[in-house]
């Protein structure tokens, strides 16, 4: 990692607001040394960062960005989309002079941590991709499982009243399921309805041919660590590692949870994370 960045008092958090491609974010920054900057999945948001920031931040800056609909940042009317995602990083990064840095990404900001790795070569040193969009075939039954995601969160952009208990279920039993993330969880569930809309539109998005990025681990230049939820439903290892080991400087690690092993086994993930930041250095 390099490219350090101003100092704080010590692990204090720094929210920004910025103007970036059109619309606002709000970018937390947390910590002092070199930037990992990190996207959160969709429905969740910057705040899912905040404790990797008190345990890390005398190693690293923290920079988590909320995307838009998420946290402190507006709703925009363009599609919560991997592709939207890199523009508004690329955005963040010019914005607080980020000449080189170490990525983060989760689920669909994994996708975008990806995407713009492999497109910017030159300033990304490191890359972590937890649980990520985009490695496993579009194929038929994936579309159906988007679809039925799809319409399951349509029912919360409606408001249908039994959407807060399904809801509830469906974090619990699949997404964040560890004792150690519920104090998150139950951020994120209150936000059930707030977030549908957005969840309806991103689960439709990973059904199009453009969500498959199976090409882009290969041409990675920078070390990369799988930090894989290995209980994960939807984004399993077993369907994501081919196309992941592909990339020339992989370091894999499977770790206990449903979708953000830095949430849910975050000793475990932050051991890895130690190592391999140990290890490129």
């Amino acid at each position: 990692m390099t490219a350090p960045v101003g100092a704080m008092n010590g692990n204090a958090l720094q929210t920004l607001m910025l103007d970036v491609e059109g619309t606002k974010l709000a970018v937390t920054r947390q910590g002092t040394g070199p930037a990992l900057v990190c996207l959160h999945a969709i429905g969740h948001g910057a705040r899912d960062f905040v404790r990797l920031g008190e345990r890390l931040g005398q190693r690293c800056t923290i920079i988590a960005i909320d995307f838009p609909g998420h946290g402190g940042s507006p709703k925009e009317a363009i599609a919560p989309e991997p592709a939207r995602y890199v523009e508004l990083l690329s955005g963040v990064v010019d914005a607080l002079g980020l000449k080189r840095f170490a990525l983060l990404g989760n689920s669909i900001g994994g996708a975008a941590a990806l995407r713009y790795a492999a497109a910017h070569p030159e300033r990304v040193s490191a890359l972590v991709l937890c649980n990520t969009g985009g490695l496993q075939k579009v194929g038929l039954l994936a579309k159906l499982y988007c679809g039925a995601m799809a319409r399951f969160f349509a029912k919360g952009a409606r408001g249908e009243r039994s959407f807060a208990r399904k809801y509830r279920r469906y974090y619990e039993r699949t997404v964040l399921t560890g004792a150690k993330s519920a104090w998150r969880r139950e951020e994120i569930i209150a936000d059930a309805y707030k977030c549908a809309p957005l969840l309806e539109a991103a689960w439709l998005s990973f059904s199009k041919p453009s969500a498959d990025i199976r090409h882009l681990p290969k041409t990675l230049q920078c070390p990369v660590l799988y930090a894989w939820a290995k209980d994960d439903r939807a984004i399993a290892w077993s369907r994501s590692k081919r196309a992941a080991l592909s990339a020339p400087n992989a370091t894999v690690a499977l770790l206990p949870g449903g979708h953000a092993a830095f949430l849910e086994a975050p000793e475990a993930f932050d051991a890895a994370l130690t190592a391999f930041f140990d290890r490129i250095d």
